[in-house]
């Protein structure tokens, strides 16, 4: 027999979807990624639980866009576990 979150996807099933909420940008509302949710805790606090989008990161933090995709990269590449 095969299980609903195999048949469908794990990402599809609601014991997913129930574990892990669509989080959404506070500013814009926007559908977040999970990079998007790890650079803000990098860069507001790793407790926090209001989350925001690249483009309203780069807005609060006065920089460009391109600026916060780097450090994602940057992050990335140095192993910091909320990139993972």
């Amino acid at each position: 027999m095969v299980r609903e979150d195999e048949r469908i996807g794990k990402e599809d099933s609601k014991a997913y979807l129930a574990n892990h909420p669509i989080r959404s940008c506070r500013r814009c509302k926007a559908k977040l990624s999970a990079d998007e949710i790890a650079m803000t805790k990098k860069l507001v606090n790793r407790g926090t639980t209001v989350y925001y989008c690249t483009d309203c990161l780069a807005e609060m933090f006065d920089v460009k866009r391109k600026d916060i995709e780097e450090k994602i990269v940057y992050y990335k590449r140095m192993g910091c576990t909320l990139f993972q």
